[in-house]
Order: C-alpha cells, then structure tokens, then sequence
C-alpha cells in the first residue's frame, strides 16, 4: 500500500486512541492462565496483539469477542494443552517473546515462529534464562526464531537481564508463575511495569525492590474484567504532530499513563512542548488520564542513558521532532532499535535523507541538527510500523506532496492510525 500524504496547515480535534499495545498482550496472556472469565474491553486492534489472541486459543483457550470485548476462558496454571500445529507469532516480538515464559512450563513441546521480519530478531535474551530455569529451547542458528520449547517443571533463579527490556523480564516473571520458589529479575536501569500490575490484579504474589522485581510460584490467578488504557506510544506521532503546526490544539483521552511509561511527556515537556494532563485516575493498577497540546516549536534535546530505554518506541516520531526544533536531537544509547522490526536507526536516518535534512548516523544512534526543513518525498516504512507513522507525519509538515510505501505497516499496532490523522486535519 501506498499512502499519499499531502501538507497540512494545522491539527485539531479530538481522539480516543486504541487500547494500549503493551498492556492487551498482557492480559491475553494472563487471563488466559488465569481461572474464569476474562472480558478485556478496548482490546488493541493491532495485528500484533491478534497474533498473540490467536496463540492463545492454539493453546486451548476458549477467546471470542462480543460487543468489542475480548472475552477469555482461562485455562488455569495447569489448563493449556498442546497446540496441533507450530504457533504463529506474525510480526510480534512481544508476542514471541513473552509467550515463551509461559511455555517453557507446559509438560509438552512447542515451536513458535513468525514472519521474515520476526525472523531476523535475537532471541538468546529469553533462550538464557528459560534454560536456566529447566526448559529446553532451541532455535535457528542457536539464536533466532523459530523457537522449539520442550517444557518442564521450571525451577527459581534470580536473573539479570543483559539489556534493559521488558520482555524479557516479563517472560522470565511468566515462568517464574510456574516455577517452584521466588523468581527475580534484576534491573539495573527500569523498564516499563505493566507486567507487575497486571500480574497483581490477577492475583499473583509479586513484589517490587530496589531494582528487583520478585514473583512467588504457584499463585492462583483469577480472571478479571479489565478495560486496556489508551496507547501512549500511539498518542506520540500526535503530540509530535501538533508540534509541527502553531495553530494545532489535539485531545487525546483515556491515555495510558503509567510511570515507567511518561518518559515521553517529561522529555517533550522539557523540550518546550505545552501538554496539559487531566483528569488522572488509577484504574485496575493502571494510571489513566487526558492529554491536551496546543502548537508548539520545540527546542531540541538530548536521549541518552535511562531516558533511551524509556524512550526506544517513541525516538522514530521524536527523530522527525528533532530536526525542525530549534536545537535539533541527539539519540544515544539507542543500540537496540537496531534489532527492532528494522534497524530502526537507518530506516530513521534513511528516510531523513529523503527529505532533505542532515543527519549523521552513529552505531547506537544518531545526531540531527536543528531548524530544517522537509522537501516533498517517497518515503518507506521498511514494513516497520513505527517508521511508517512517524514518517507518515513528517509529511504533513513537508514542503509537497510526500508518499509512504509500505504503509499498510501501521495495521502492527494501529489500524486506524491514516483514518484518525485525517480527521485532524483543519
């Protein structure tokens, strides 16, 4: 697919955007161990988080959907049974990833794979520790999918993670449901804590350290009614958006706002962003609230260190930020977009070029100078979701007609994404 986008003047609206990618893959899973009925109201429609819906009724699990709510059966700890055939994770690390805790502690054997995209992205970071706990997983080239996951009786380790990741630390807390003992992952630098409050809204004994997250196995999990926050890494290509036109005024409701996730408002916020959040609440563990951002040049800045980690999924839509600001952008510390559904680092750096901005590429990041401008071009997702939004926006603010190919990428994470941005428009 070929999206053609066309210069705005400005943005205005409203917008309620799609369940929060993150926490739906988090739910699909645990109501799916839990015992009884799971109804997850605004669900991610996002291709990524039907791939692990689909896993999960392989495995057994009884899903349907009514009135827009996905509805889970869960099986219990003990309930999952062996899928007829090899597990389909389409596009999703994620999917992948955090999927293979919980069956490294089935009592039978299953492979787990995905497309060509999935197919080129590591693995041994959830090899080692499933190993380490008593599973048996092997994969292609020792080190890339498709997984082969023989399960066993999982034993408790204490483990830290080589790179700051929550998936990785969310598989080996899902193994650790099942494992005899007290599993812990050491974090050095925090990641995201969706996992941990989900877990202990279905029950699970989980506690939070000084960097350490600890679970105990065997804890009863119940299904829970539960509505998905709105997607923050979503809201970001429209709080970018806005940036990028003086007279633009968005509202963005019902967003997710956890801690571990407003690394991104703190960092657009610090670089002159004018975001007003209201009416924050704490639903079901989860920080729930409404952004609203008026027009605003920013001044550039500085991602480095923890703020990379906070920030991986939102630096494509901060690269085209950073190079109109007035100071430009700095990622560092950024080696992991590398090994994300593109290397995300040149697919950034590639499609700046196109549009006529300098850029120097650095092996784990980049540096854009600021007050630039974008020209009319063909651009490319690469298939990457987030190059295609991101860039989808860059276009807006271009100085022609731009076209994006490959666009129908956005499907990943936000089916809906070309049709909301249209209705924006002034």
């Amino acid at each position: 697919m070929v999206y053609r986008v066309t210069p705005a003047a400005s943005l205005r609206g409203s917008v309620r955007l799609p369940g929060d990618k993150s926490i739906s893959h988090r739910y699909a899973m645990i109501s799916s161990i839990a015992e009884g009925e799971s109804r997850l109201a605004n669900y991610s429609t996002g291709a990524d988080c039907q791939s692990t819906l689909q896993c999960m009724a392989a495995l057994g699990v009884p899903i349907e959907r009514q009135d827009g709510v996905v509805v889970v059966q869960g099986r219990g700890l003990k309930g999952l049974r062996e899928p007829a055939g090899p597990l389909d994770a389409g596009n999703s690390g994620s999917t992948i990833r955090m999927l293979s805790g919980i069956l490294a502690a089935q009592p039978f054997a299953t492979t787990i794979g995905g497309d060509e995209s999935l197919s080129r992205r590591p693995m041994q970071r959830v090899i080692d520790p499933l190993t380490k706990m008593g599973a048996t997983v092997t994969a292609r080239d020792g080190k890339y999918p498709p997984l082969s996951i023989r399960g066993a009786r999982l034993q408790a380790i204490s483990y830290e993670p080589p790179v700051a990741s929550a998936q990785i630390k969310t598989c080996v807390l899902f193994a650790g449901v099942f494992a005899d003992g007290l599993t812990t992952v050491v974090e050095k630098i925090g990641t995201r804590d969706h996992t941990e409050v989900a877990l202990r809204e279905f029950g699970a004994a989980v506690e939070t350290s000084k960097g350490h997250v600890m679970i105990e196995g065997g804890s009863k999990l119940t299904g829970r009614s539960l509505r998905v926050p709105g997607d923050l890494s979503s809201a970001a290509f429209f709080l970018v958006a806005a940036t990028l036109f003086p007279d633009s005024r968005i509202t963005l409701e019902g967003v997710g706002l956890s801690p571990s996730r407003t690394q991104l408002l703190d960092w657009m916020m610090a670089a002159g962003a004018k975001i007003r959040v209201l009416d924050v609440a704490q639903v079901a563990g989860e920080m729930i609230g409404t952004l609203q951002i008026t027009g605003s040049r920013l001044k550039g800045g500085e991602i480095a260190g923890a703020f990379t980690a906070g920030l991986i999924d939102e630096i494509p839509a901060l690269a085209v930020a950073g190079a109109v600001s007035s100071g430009g952008l700095v990622v560092r510390d950024a080696s992991e977009l590398r090994v994300k559904e593109t290397d995300r680092i040149s697919t950034i750096v590639e499609n700046l070029r196109r549009l006529g901005v300098t850029v120097e590429e650095r092996p784990d990041g980049f540096q854009i100078p600021g007050n630039q401008t974008f020209r009319a071009a063909t651009l490319d997702s690469f298939g990457d979701h987030r190059i295609a939004m991101a860039f989808t926006i860059a276009g807006l603010a271009a100085g022609g007609p731009c076209t994006v190919e490959n666009a129908e990428a956005a499907s990943v994470s936000f089916p809906e994404f070309y049709d909301t941005l249209e209705s924006l428009r002034a």
